[in-house]
């Protein structure tokens, strides 16, 4: 018989922050539907953190800790936690929910969209990171963005909308045929039915996008999200006051972003064809 395969250390300690979280949560008689209630969380998200299966996340850990009256102990933990070989830990839940999501609703500043992105403009974009990581962790992490981009093509893609700050369409990440084949894909996006691409253009007096980029999603079970990234880390927010706010911007910006026919000129213009 071949020799079991050593857990890599990050499954083990998931296995082990997992036990603690089932600890605490039975030492105070709670059952694991009643945790998921009072932390507006699915059940079988809770069954995966303390099985091990699922990364328990910082901001996750804040609330069960809140609910269970810890000292910030599993927020200590999670804040330990070693990422998942390519996607960071506060990430792998949005993955998920994005791959199967009804809806997506995604504001952007500084880069295109991840899932509008071309494989040569997301290999730049993810070589421009510091420290940097080295070849072979760039083209794993290229591959997998590109991986996400499937959604787009599912036999009942999610209806997807995105607005793009200008900046974004004006830096030429990659150089200048990078940007000319992401300038055109983008267009060519922009033509998928299910897909509203509108551009927030500079020289606006106000904008409700200042605190900077998030994305909204709706799940299969009709439960709205939102997530938004910062320097070195995410949320997933669940409450619903939270999901408003962020939705009402949202409604806001893409009143004042162009319309669609104004981003395709856009787009033309960039592409020096007018």
């Amino acid at each position: 018989m071949p020799p079991r395969k050593r857990p890599r250390p990050n499954e083990t300690a998931m296995k082990m922050v997992g036990a603690l979280v089932a600890a605490a949560r039975i030492s105070k008689g709670m059952t694991q539907r009643a945790f998921a209630e009072a932390l507006h969380m699915d059940v079988e998200t809770i069954a995966s953190i303390e099985q091990g299966r699922r990364l328990l996340m910082p901001n996750v850990a804040e609330k069960m800790d809140r609910t269970l009256g810890l000292p910030d102990l599993l927020t200590v933990v999670a804040n330990k936690m070693p990422e998942v070989d390519m996607v960071p830990a506060w990430a792998e839940e949005y993955m998920e929910r994005e791959a199967e999501a009804l809806a997506l609703s995604w504001y952007d500043t500084l880069t295109v969209p991840g899932l509008l992105q071309t494989e040569n403009y997301a290999r730049a974009v993810l070589g421009c990171r510091v420290p940097f990581v080295g070849t072979e962790k760039i083209e794993l992490q290229t591959a997998h963005r590109i991986q996400r981009q499937k959604i787009l093509t599912r036999p009942v893609p999610p209806t997807l909308s995105f607005i793009v700050w200008e900046p974004a369409l004006r830096d030429r990440i990659g150089g200048d045929e990078v940007y000319e084949e992401q300038l055109r894909h983008l267009r060519a996006c922009a033509d998928l039915p299910t897909v509203s691409l509108q551009v927030l253009p500079l020289g606006v007096t106000a904008h409700a996008g200042l605190n900077g980029p998030f994305t909204l999603l709706e799940t299969p079970e009709f439960q709205h999200l939102a997530y938004s990234e910062t320097q070195r880390g995410s949320f997933l927010v669940r409450d619903p006051n939270e999901v408003s706010i962020l939705t009402q911007k949202y409604a806001m910006l893409r009143s004042q972003a162009l319309n669609f026919a104004e981003t395709r000129d856009l787009l033309g213009q960039l592409l020096g064809e007018s």
